[in-house]
């Protein structure tokens, strides 16, 4: 029989990897405040004909203002980040077979892929 079991898998701090997700963070950014400004502009040409049209751009603004306050955050992060420290990527599911007189704990043990620079580095049982 086959089950479905969860799987961590982490990426590896390296040179290479904490420059990528820079550049990600700030391309997340950049991405936020473009969104930002048109909704701002959106807001401009409706807060004239309807104030009640417009408020709800104004939520969204904020929402956008506070996401720039995480990215911002998450990239302070990343610059204190050591190299070789481990950070939580994303779980996968992966199949286990299972059959009759196999030890479950053994099983059900936490599993956990390591990546360095999108290579697999160490599959890890816990």
């Amino acid at each position: 029989m086959k089950i479905l079991h969860q799987v961590t898998v982490k990426q590896m701090i390296t040179e290479t990897s904490k420059e990528l997700l820079i550049k990600q963070f700030t391309q997340r950014k950049k991405s936020l405040k473009q969104e930002m400004d048109q909704l701002y502009f959106e807001y401009k040409k409706l807060e004239k004909t309807s104030k009640q049209l417009a408020g709800p751009f104004l939520k969204e603004i904020d929402k956008r203002r506070e996401k720039i306050k995480l990215v911002d955050f998450q990239l302070e992060q990343v610059h204190t980040l050591p190299i070789g420290s481990e950070i939580k990527d994303k779980e996968v599911e992966a199949i286990v077979e299972v059959n009759v007189g196999d030890n479950w704990e053994e099983l059900m043990k936490e599993k956990t892929i390591i990546i360095r620079d999108g290579i697999v580095d160490q599959i890890r049982l816990r």
